[in-house]
């Protein structure tokens, strides 16, 4: 039996409907864990989306967002969406851990990436929220190693980067739920499954295309974008991509 609760942050980047308690058969301590990540990276991904002009402002140097800076900005959108400070999760507890491993994850990225923020006489950097999103992720699972995984995926249609591409898992959530005309927009897709012998929490959190997304995937179709990629003719609302966590049931 499913069970569905609304709640939500709005990302800059991609309209996300994020949702409290949600799925079938993930236990409702999986689902509050997941969701707690989700927000994470979503709030430090708009923290970026914000930010893209000044990114991208070939006259400015230094552009002020150190990996420590980021943070701070990426835990006050969190606890403006949650209510809740990151700070006062316990950190010996799972969630505590996998938290501070994400938020450790944004500072090592930011600072590893300064050359390139800050480049003067260049404009476009390269440096984009779905860029960031990916070496925030593989940063992450770089650190937390089996206990937890997290990747930014989409409709096969969708991917641009090989690396975004989605296991049979999420191929099959996205297809047969996500995509679906019926599915409730917002809605988590979750389900506790077996892996290579290991039962994980599998947690598929949609988000959808906004206005400001649509300068890179949206009309007129095959146009080229900024990046150099053929725009996809997306419409705002559509599915644009999905949040993928996996956890060891709580």
């Amino acid at each position: 039996m499913r069970t569905f609760a609304k709640g939500g942050l709005a990302a800059l980047v991609l309209s996300a409907l994020a949702t409290n308690a949600l799925a079938a058969d993930a236990a409702p301590a999986d689902l509050a864990i997941a969701q707690s990540l989700a927000t994470m990276l979503q709030s430090a991904r708009a923290v970026i989306s914000t930010n893209q002009q000044r990114i991208n402002d070939p006259a400015l140097g230094d552009k002020g967002l150190s990996g420590a800076v980021v943070l701070e900005k990426a835990i006050a959108n969190y606890k403006q969406a949650t209510g809740r400070d990151p700070a006062g999760i316990d950190p010996a507890s799972y969630e505590g851990r996998l938290i501070r491993a994400q938020m450790d994850a944004v500072v090592e990225v930011m600072d590893a990436n300064q050359a390139t923020i800050n480049a003067e006489g260049k404009g476009f950097k390269g440096f984009i929220p779905a860029t960031f999103t990916r070496l925030v992720n593989e940063a992450f699972e770089a650190r937390v190693g089996a206990e937890a995984s997290m990747k930014f995926t989409a409709p096969p249609v969708l991917i641009r980067n090989r690396k975004a591409r989605p296991d049979a898992f999420e191929a099959a959530a996205i297809r047969d739920y996500l995509e679906k005309a019926d599915w409730p927009k917002g809605r988590i897709y979750s389900a506790t499954v077996e892996e290579n012998g290991t039962r994980r929490a599998r947690v598929m959190v949609p988000e959808y295309y906004a206005p400001s997304c649509l300068t890179c995937h949206g009309d007129p179709a095959g146009e080229l974008d900024i990046t150099g990629y053929p725009k996809e003719g997306a419409h705002e609302g559509d599915l644009g991509g999905v949040i993928s966590i996996g956890l060891i049931p709580q």
